[in-house]
């Protein structure tokens, strides 16, 4: 029996029934004394999932190219090869789960492996800000999971335990957040988690219309607009021996309605899965997410280490009331699956009002009333919208030339009647906001997102001006967080504002901070205080707490 076995029936003392009030799936507590082995179907699985390709292959492809080329002595040393090379895989599987290693202590997680060389990783707790557990299909069946643990500053899961029974996976995840935010190794009060949302059928089903990206949409569309007529011209002369243009005119357009339902159901249907189940609990230090229907996915996000909030709707979803919410934490790598880069879902989607008023509650910051650029950025954004479609309608008419087939290559010219439109709802969309705490900024039209960001977790304010932005007088002001999703170019910005102005919110941003820091560090020394006389206002004997 493995150690994973050995310790999966300890249910005693106080874990397991916090685990139990919990109520969200660690339904008792695990004691990880010493070191610890992956699950012993870590070996099969991985040979299941690295080696049979390989060996397959050489078998497959070796075997007859030497038995054509030498014969049967050709044969026999690809069957020895084809053997040698399977021993040396299961070999090596076999000796790195031998060889590996995890132990959670008081204040660090380590993990040793390695087979020719060894390596020993020694990780801070303090400094794990999430811990994921994901299983597929066929680990659920199987009852092993992955868990992966990432660190504040980290653009990768610093480990990534492949693969743990489930039942430890979890216990694991609640472990290393307690003893993260504890010097007790023992579950506080405080980890009575309260579920704060779980997405509904009908959720799950606005969800599924509402993902697909209406920017892919619109080339697909076009694409077959274009390039429809040629198509089914050529189809109409090999089914029917006539071209017929018609025939292509109506098919065009039609294959591109086609093809965007065929899309909007994929990618619908694959959200729907991946948000199956969704729910969020939350305690007083962190927000824990448990999502899927075919790979599973559950893991925490502590509310100390948030780094910004996003309010994301596309446009199908300002339309039908709808919107999703996002969290970023310093060193998120996008685990889970998530599209959202390094950025965690705190909500799918759900209404508005609810996405908002749970952003409150983790970041109390006024999400209205935002400043707009001035209205000269609506010129900009009008040549450059001209500009894209003269530059299309370009080279559309290249290759039909260059192809020598036709096309309604000047079908483009036709958006030049929407460019104020688009101008307009582009400059519509944009804002931003200095509130006493947060800065909060509004950019996007097809897919708009606003971002909160607390002034205590500013790193740098940065202003520029393009050379076509300063034609025009206007410039852009990036406020920068800690978060991994930032440093992918995600960062809150003030975007066209007017030059004066984005100097102006450069140097507010910082003064921001500062102030934003001493309220902390006097409220960390109030409490203190508090703490050191017991709660107790020694001078007048009342509760220091009223």
């Amino acid at each position: 029996m493995s150690r994973d076995d050995d310790t999966r029936g300890e249910t005693d003392g106080p874990g397991a029934d916090s685990g139990d009030r919990a109520g969200a799936g660690v339904a008792r507590e695990t004691t990880f004394d010493g070191p610890r082995k992956l699950h012993p179907l870590t070996v099969p699985y991985r040979l299941a999932q690295q080696a049979i390709g390989p060996v397959l292959f050489v078998f497959f492809a070796g075997v007859p190219s030497l038995t054509a080329m030498f014969g049967p002595r050709g044969g026999v040393l690809a069957l020895v090869g084809v053997v040698s090379l399977a021993a040396a895989i299961v070999g090596y599987t076999v000796a790195s789960y031998r060889r590996y290693e995890y132990e959670l202590t008081e204040d660090t997680f380590d993990i040793r492996s390695g087979v020719f060389s060894r390596r020993e990783r020694e990780i801070p707790l303090r400094r794990a800000q999430n811990v994921d557990v994901s299983q597929s299909l066929v680990q659920r069946i199987l009852g092993i999971a992955t868990v992966g643990v990432e660190t504040a500053g980290g653009g990768q899961t610093e480990a990534n335990l492949q693969y743990i029974g489930e039942d430890d996976a979890e216990a694991l995840r609640a472990a290393v957040s307690r003893r993260r935010r504890s010097d007790s190794p023992e579950p506080p009060e405080s980890e009575l988690a309260e579920e704060v949302f779980a997405v509904t059928e009908r959720e799950l089903l606005a969800l599924a219309v509402v993902s697909t990206d209406f920017r892919l949409v619109s080339l697909l569309f076009f694409g077959g607009s274009l390039f429809g007529p040629q198509a089914f011209s050529f189809i109409g002369e090999q089914l029917f021996a006539r071209p017929d243009s018609l025939l292509g005119l109506i098919l065009g357009p039609v294959a591109g309605v086609a093809g965007v339902v065929v899309l909007g159901l994929l990618s619908g249907l694959i959200n729907a899965a991946r948000y199956y189940g969704f729910s969020l609990e939350r305690d007083d230090e962190e927000l824990r997410y448990r999502r899927g229907l075919f790979q599973k996915y559950s893991g925490t996000i502590p509310l100390s280490k948030v780094q910004s909030l996003t309010i994301r709707e596309n446009v199908l979803a300002r339309r039908l009331g709808y919107a999703a919410l996002y969290i970023e934490t310093a060193g998120r790598a996008g685990a889970g699956g998530d599209s959202g880069g390094g950025s965690q879902a705190a909500i799918p989607l759900a209404e508005r009002e609810r996405v908002r008023e749970l952003a409150r509650t983790i970041e109390p910051a006024d999400l209205g009333g935002f400043e707009r650029p001035p209205k000269r950025a609506r010129q900009r954004y009008a040549a450059r919208y001209t500009t894209a479609l003269l530059v299309l309608t370009g080279v559309f008419y290249g290759v039909s030339t260059a192809l020598e087939f036709q096309s309604y290559w000047w079908l483009p010219l036709v958006g030049l009647v929407l460019v104020p439109v688009a101008a307009h709802l582009k400059w519509a969309n944009l804002g931003y906001a200095l509130r006493e705490d947060h800065a909060v900024t509004r950019t996007g039209f097809w897919s708009r997102q606003t971002k909160v960001v607390p002034y205590h977790r500013v790193q740098t304010t940065v202003s520029s001006e393009t050379v076509f932005q300063r034609r025009r007088d206007l410039g852009t002001v990036v406020v920068d967080t800690a978060g991994a999703y930032s440093l992918g170019g995600n960062d809150a910005k003030a975007v066209d504002v007017d030059a004066r102005t984005a100097d102006e919110i450069r140097e507010a941003v910082p003064d921001s901070l500062s102030r934003s820091l001493r309220r902390r560090r006097g409220q960390q020394d109030r409490g203190t205080r508090v703490d050191t006389t017991h709660g107790t206002d020694t001078a007048s004997g009342t509760d220091a707490a009223d």
